[in-house]
């Protein structure tokens, strides 16, 4: 009970280090623009082809479980907008960029700390948590929504690539473009990002804190 209190007063003492005005905002601007690079641009490969193959199996299995003559030809291609928004380009989605993201940025702060970089800089007088972990949080408050969102975007359009390849599978016929325009909910848009927010950051944070807790102190 007591160790667990002590790792959160650790968590929120690292926290607290974390989130102070930078001594050289240059720097860190620098640092800011070259994490959104590293942890977000170069994650859009990955979340283009995920979303491309997500949106295609969901559409395909839609369509061979709902075959009745009483529902409209747009139920299946309401069906999987409702599912990309509210579960597939929030968590899944989140499950994969935390993996790759949080591997990133534990294997690089890892690396500094065998290394004994991080030491370094607290010798030389600088915030090492401030220096390292916000412009990391930063990058990704900016970048991951934004490829959360192209996810939802390019699972429910680039499907149709997919399903043309079978001359029997004609994107009309699946009702995805009127559906699109059907019973549009904006909240249901914040909701979706919220839920990105409340998982993919604590899985990141929580990389970084096991990782640096027993340096940042």
């Amino acid at each position: 009970m007591f160790k667990a209190i002590e790792t959160v007063g650790k968590y929120i003492a690292l926290m607290g280090r974390t989130f102070t005005r930078p001594e050289r905002l240059r720097m860190s601007l620098r640092q800011y623009l070259d994490e959104m690079e590293k942890l977000g641009v170069n994650s859009i490969g990955i979340v283009l082809l995920i979303s491309f193959f997500i949106g295609a199996v969901i559409t395909i299995q839609i369509k061979l479980n709902i075959e009745s003559p009483f529902m409209p030809r747009w139920t299946v291609g309401y069906v999987t907008r409702e599912i990309m928004l509210l579960e597939f380009s929030s968590s899944i989605m989140c499950l994969i960029l935390a993996g790759k993201v949080g591997s990133n940025i534990a294997s690089e702060l890892g690396t500094m700390r065998v290394t004994q970089q991080i030491d370094a800089l607290e010798i030389m007088g600088i915030n090492s948590a401030n220096y390292l972990i916000l412009p990391k949080i930063a990058a990704l408050v900016t970048t991951i929504p934004l490829m959360v969102t192209f996810q939802y975007f390019f699972g429910n359009h680039r499907c149709f690539l997919y399903l043309l390849v079978w001359r029997n599978y004609v994107g009309s016929r699946f009702g995805i473009w009127p559906a699109i325009h059907v019973c549009r909910k904006v909240y249901l848009v914040w909701h979706h990002q919220i839920t990105f927010f409340c998982f993919h950051h604590s899985q990141c944070i929580r990389f970084l804190w096991i990782f640096c807790r027993r340096r940042f102190h």
